[in-house]
């Protein structure tokens, strides 16, 4: 049973799927900064000077009276807030991660297609040689 279990978890597709996951963390980790720091803030200065990440409505006031002058301090006073602006930059990782990986997959799959063109079947080959050869006898 040991062996079985070594087996599958050294097994090529174990350790390639270990890979991807490892990548695509660091990919998300990436993603997210590139939404948060490079791509909110102008967004952000177009709007009128908006910080995303602060956008957030109090359902609850907390220990001390709402305003809260950040999304920190709402918290920290033990506000129950629905964070909008968290939401927003979450969805537009996502989309900027779908949209990659979308791209992957269809250059994956491109490549595939190319290969199995290219790729022939030995056995077919050597069948249609036969024929050809029983056509001239």
């Amino acid at each position: 049973m040991f062996d079985e279990f070594k087996k599958f978890a050294l097994g090529g597709n174990m350790v390639d799927m270990a890979v991807g996951i490892v990548i695509g963390a660091a990919f998300g980790t990436i993603v997210s900064s590139l939404v948060e720091d490079i791509i909110m803030p102008p967004i952000g200065l177009l709007l009128g000077g908006v910080d995303f990440s602060a956008i957030f409505t109090v359902l609850k006031e907390g220990t001390t009276a709402a305003p809260y002058a950040s999304l920190a301090a709402a918290k920290a006073a033990g506000a129950i807030t629905v964070n909008w602006g968290s939401f927003i930059n979450t969805l537009i990782s996502f989309f900027i991660v779908a949209a990659a990986i979308f791209m992957v997959v269809k250059l994956i799959n491109k490549a595939k297609a190319q290969q199995e063109t290219t790729d022939s079947d030995p056995q077919l080959e050597l069948l249609a040689e036969i024929r050809d050869l029983l056509k001239q006898k």
